[in-house]
C-alpha cells in the first residue's frame, strides 16, 4: 500500500474548531440513576427541590416547646413557672413543633421542679431555637443546575429535597484500539524488537478519569485489513474510538486509510510537538480518532483534544489547569512549526517558583512521572533564554510544590531511597531530584535554584572533596556540607568479567569499549585525575565521549552488551548483577546554603539519612560507608 502524507499542519485550536464543527451530533444522552450513586455525574437537566428541607417546623435543641408570651419577664431575680401538657411539650432535636407552640427553651436553660414544672429564668423570642419550614431547602428552589459534576455534599442536599433519582449524562463508550506487529501483553514473553503495550491502559485510566467509560481490545497486528475489522466492530460497540500507533506516514501506518473508507477525514496533521500526526476522523458520526504511538505524543493528544471528546458527550468544559508564573533555569529553545509542549520541574526556592526543562524526547514516559507542570511555546516563537518569566500549567498542587524539598546534583541510588523515606515520613513533604553532576549542582546553587545540592568533586591537586569548589564557586555566598557517604568509585564490568579487565590500562591496551559519565560529574573528574595520573591519553579509549547521565545508565548499557565497561560506583553494578574494579573512595555529600539549613525540610532530610533504617538500605546496596552522615559543616 503507497505511504499516506500529512494533509494539513493545522493550528491546535483551529483543528479542534474544525473537528466539532463537523461533529454537531456530539450531544451526551442522558440515562436516570438513584441519588445516591450519582458522585461524579453530571446532571443533564437542572434538579429542583420537590419538598422543602425541613417540611415542619422543627426543633433546633433538646428542651421544650412553648409559646414565647408566657416566657416574658423572666429573670434570674424573676423566674416564670411552666406546667407539662399546659403550658410546654418536652421535645429532642428535630421533634415536629405544634402550631401552638413558637419557641423552644434549651435544656440547659431550664430549672426542673416536681410535678411536672420547670422554672425558666430567660424570655424567648418567637421562632428562637426552631428551624422553620424550607430553613435549607424551599420547595422548587434550584439545588444543582444543569451540566454541574455532583459532589457527595450535594447528594445530601439532593435527598433532602426530596429527589430521589435524577437524570445525567450518560457515560460515553470508549473504544481503545491498540496496534502493532511489534506490541506486547504486559507480563508476555519479550524478544529483541518488542514493545511493552502500555499506552492502551494509560488511555483506560485517563478516560475513566474524564467520566467516560474505556473498552480496550486486544492488540491488532499491522494488517489494514485487521485493523479496518477492528475499527468496525468498535464503532457499533462504542461511543467513541481511539486508534493508538500507525497515524504517521510509514509503511505500515494504515490509520488514516482505515478511518478515509470507512467514514472521513477532517484533519491528519496538526502543529503541535509532540503529536504532530494525529487525525481527527468520523465514522457513522462518531470521533475516530488516529493517536501518534510515542507515549508523551500519545499523552499530549489525548490530554488536549481527547479529553475534550469525553467532556463533550458528559456535558462538561474542559477543565482548565492552574497557571504559575515560573523563572526558567535553563534556555529552552524550539521551531517555529509547531505549538511546542515542554515537560519542566518545578521548585519554590528563595520565594519564587522556578523550572527547569526535562526530557523532550516523545518515546521518554519517564519525563511525564517526574513533571510538575507543562510549558508551552507558542508556535510563532522560538524559545527562551535563561531567566525568563513565564506561565506553565501546573500538574501538581502549589501546595505540594511549595513542600518539595528540591534537589539537584550528582546522581546515586541513596539519593531515591531518601527521597521515599522523606515522603513515608514526613507525609506532607516531597523530594525532587534532577540528575544532572556535580557541577550542575553547584550552577543551580550559584542561581538560587536548588536547596540541596548532592555533589562528590576532586580537588585535582590534593585529592580532596567538595569544600574546595564551594569556596571558588561560591565565595561569597555563605554555605554548609551535610556530610553523606564515603562511595566506591570503579570499573562496571559484565559478570564474571569475561574480558578479564582489571585496571584503567587494561581498557586501552586491550581496546574495550567504555562508556563514560557527562562533562561536569563528579565520576567523570575521578576518572580524568585517574587518567592524569596514569598518564593516559583521553583520546584512546574508545567510548570516551560516550555519555551517561547515572550509574545506572552506565550499568545499564554494560549490563546490555553494548560497552565492555563504564565508570561508576558499586551499588550500580550490585544492583544490575555486575562485577566492579575498585578505583578508590570518595566523598558523595550534600551542599546546601546557609539560610537553608534550620528549614523544616531540611531537618527533616537530615533526621532521614541518619534512621537506622535508611543506613539498612546502604548495607543492602553496599560499598558505602556512613560514619559521619548527617554532621554539619560550616564553611
Amino acid at each position: 500500500m503507497a505511504q499516506e502524507v500529512f494533509l494539513s499542519n493545522v493550528d491546535l485550536n483551529e483543528a479542534v474548531k474544525i473537528y466539532f464543527n463537523k461533529l454537531l451530533c456530539i450531544k451526551g444522552e442522558k440515562e436516570n440513576v438513584v441519588t445516591w450513586e450519582s458522585v461524579g455525574r453530571v446532571s443533564y437537566s437542572p434538579i429542583f427541590a420537590k419538598i422543602s428541607s425541613p417540611f415542619y417546623n422543627s426543633s433546633a435543641m433538646d428542651g421544650i416547646a412553648t409559646l414565647s408570651t408566657k416566657t416574658y419577664g423572666a429573670t434570674d431575680r424573676s423566674h416564670i413557672e411552666l406546667q407539662e401538657g399546659i403550658d410546654y411539650l418536652v421535645v429532642d432535636t428535630g421533634d415536629p413543633i405544634p402550631k401552638e407552640f413558637d419557641c423552644v427553651i434549651m435544656v440547659e436553660d431550664l430549672i426542673n421542679l416536681d410535678k411536672g414544672k420547670v422554672s425558666i429564668y430567660k424570655s424567648a423570642a418567637p421562632f428562637q431555637n426552631i428551624r422553620p419550614i424550607g430553613e435549607d431547602i424551599v420547595k422548587t428552589q434550584l439545588i444543582i443546575p444543569s451540566n454541574y459534576m455532583i459532589r457527595p455534599v450535594d447528594i445530601g442536599s439532593i435527598i433532602a429535597g426530596g429527589v430521589n433519582d435524577i437524570d445525567v449524562y450518560k457515560r460515553p463508550v470508549v473504544g481503545i484500539i491498540p496496534t502493532g506487529t511489534e506490541m506486547v501483553e504486559p507480563g508476555g514473553e519479550l524478544k529483541v524488537g518488542d514493545i511493552i503495550e502500555f499506552n492502551s491502559r494509560v488511555f483506560s485510566a485517563q478516560v475513566s478519569e474524564w467520566g467516560g467509560i474505556p473498552l480496550r481490545f486486544d492488540i491488532v497486528k499491522d494488517d489494514y485489513s485487521l485493523i479496518k475489522e477492528a475499527v468496525k466492530k468498535a464503532v457499533q460497540q462504542c461511543d467513541i474510538i481511539l486508534i493508538n500507533a500507525g497515524s504517521s506516514a510509514g509503511r505500515e501506518d494504515f490509520t488514516c486509510k482505515v478511518i478515509e473508507e470507512l467514514g472521513e477525514v477532517c484533519v491528519h496533521g496538526i502543529a503541535i510537538k509532540p503529536g504532530k500526526p494525529v487525525i481527527l476522523g468520523s465514522i457513522d458520526g462518531k470521533p475516530v480518532v488516529g493517536i501518534p504511538g510515542f507515549p508523551v505524543s500519545a499523552y499530549v493528544v489525548m490530554d488536549n483534544i481527547c479529553k475534550k471528546i469525553v467532556q463533550a458527550y458528559i456535558g462538561i468544559n474542559n477543565e482548565e489547569y492552574t497557571t504559575v508564573e515560573v523563572v526558567l533555569t535553563r534556555r529552552v529553545m524550539s521551531t517555529l512549526k509547531y505549538l511546542e509542549f515542554v515537560r519542566v520541574k518545578i521548585g519554590f526556592v528563595s520565594g519564587k517558583y522556578i523550572a527547569t526543562p526535562i526530557g523532550r524526547g516523545a518515546g521518554t514516559t519517564m519525563s511525564l512521572v517526574r513533571a510538575d507542570g507543562i510549558l508551552e511555546i507558542p508556535q510563532n516563537i522560538e524559545g527562551y533564554e535563561v531567566g525568563t518569566v513565564v506561565n506553565v500549567k501546573l500538574l501538581r498542587s502549589k501546595e505540594e510544590i511549595k513542600n518539595t524539598l528540591v534537589c539537584i546534583g550528582s546522581h546515586d541510588p541513596i539519593v531515591d531511597i531518601a527521597s521515599d523515606l522523606f515522603h513515608i515520613k514526613n507525609g506532607k513533604y516531597f523530594l525532587s531530584s534532577a540528575h544532572v553532576g556535580s557541577m550542575g549542582g553547584i550552577m543551580a546553587l550559584i542561581g538560587s535554584e536548588t536547596h540541596i545540592a548532592p555533589i562528590h568533586l576532586l580537588n585535582m591537586e590534593n585529592g580532596s572533596y567538595n569544600i574546595s569548589y564551594l569556596k571558588k564557586y561560591l565565595p561569597n555566598k555563605p554555605m554548609v556540607l551535610i556530610k553523606g557517604v564515603k562511595r566506591i568509585q570503579g570499573i562496571i564490568v559484565p559478570k564474571g568479567n569475561p574480558l578479564n579487565i582489571k585496571c584503567l590500562q587494561d581498557i586501552v591496551i586491550k581496546g574495550r569499549r567504555f562508556v563514560n559519565r557527562q562533562r561536569g560529574s563528579g565520576t567523570r573528574l575521578f576518572l580524568d585525575y585517574n587518567l592524569k595520573k596514569l598518564h593516559i591519553n583521553p583520546q584512546n579509549i574508545s567510548g570516551y565521549e560516550r555519555e551517561e547521565f547515572t550509574h545506572i545508565a552506565v550499568a545499564a548499557v554494560v549490563a546490555a552488551g553494548d560497552a565492555d565497561c563504564g565508570l561508576g560506583i558499586y551499588s550500580a553494578a550490585k544492583l544490575l548483577g555486575l562485577d566492579f574494579i575498585k578505583l578508590g573512595d570518595e566523598d558523595y555529600d550534600f551542599a546546601v546554603p546557609k539560610e537553608f539549613i534550620d528549614m523544616d525540610m531540611i531537618r527533616e532530610f537530615i533526621k532521614v539519612i541518619k534512621t537506622d533504617e535508611f543506613k539498612g538500605e546502604l548495607d543492602k546496596l553496599g560499598g558505602y560507608d556512613y560514619a559521619h552522615i548527617g554532621e554539619i559543616i560550616e564553611l
